[in-house]
């Protein structure tokens, strides 16, 4: 596989294939990246923020597109971005301007797997999640609920947990470790 040249947009915060995350740009530096992206100079990483470390970002990343785009009262911008290939941040260099572009590799996805037997609870636990959180459930066009790779990736991004303990689940080969991970921990809230 080749390397690619990607404009980086690190936030605290994991967004993996299939997920989408709405997004306030502020600074400059991140407004004028964003428009490199848009004009098709770069294609755009989304990588989880690391303190202090040499690279700006834990080097698991998903390379995403922006969907859609809107200028607010403030004359910030909004975006939603969408996952869709998962990479590995071999490099990054910080640009005059304050932006990031890094070096990836690209990574194989998780493949997709049906959700059976006591699994089933986690998928319908996201859906009451989803519905107690409509904003986020609006940023999906469609929802793939019997996929157990869709659903452990979406548990991901929105469980309130350290980014580096994600991104140890994220690195797995496929989904299992977090499908139990998740069951585990719904088990020990709920009487199920």
């Amino acid at each position: 596989m080749q390397t690619q040249e990607m404009a980086l947009l690190i936030q605290d915060g994991v967004l993996l294939p299939g997920g989408r995350l709405e997004i306030r740009v502020v600074s400059p530096c991140d407004l004028s990246m964003i428009a490199r992206v848009l004009k098709g100079h770069y294609q755009l990483a989304f990588a989880a923020l690391k303190a202090n470390s040499e690279l700006p970002c834990y080097i698991t990343a998903t390379r995403c597109n922006i969907i859609d785009f809107n200028q607010l009262a403030d004359n910030s911008l909004s975006i939603v971005i969408e996952g869709s290939q998962r990479v590995k941040i071999l490099s990054a260099a910080q640009q005059r301007d304050g932006s990031w572009i890094a070096r990836a590799l690209p990574c194989q996805n998780w493949g997709q797997e049906p959700i059976a037997g006591e699994f089933e609870i986690i998928s319908a636990a996201l859906e009451q999640f989803y519905q107690v959180n409509p904003d986020l459930l609006e940023l999906y066009s469609q929802v793939h609920l019997e996929d157990a790779t869709w659903v452990s990736q979406r548990w991901l991004e929105v469980l309130p947990m350290y980014s580096r303990d994600k991104l140890v689940l994220v690195e797995q080969p496929n989904c299992h470790k977090t499908m139990d991970f998740v069951l585990q921990l719904l088990k020990s809230h709920v009487d199920v």
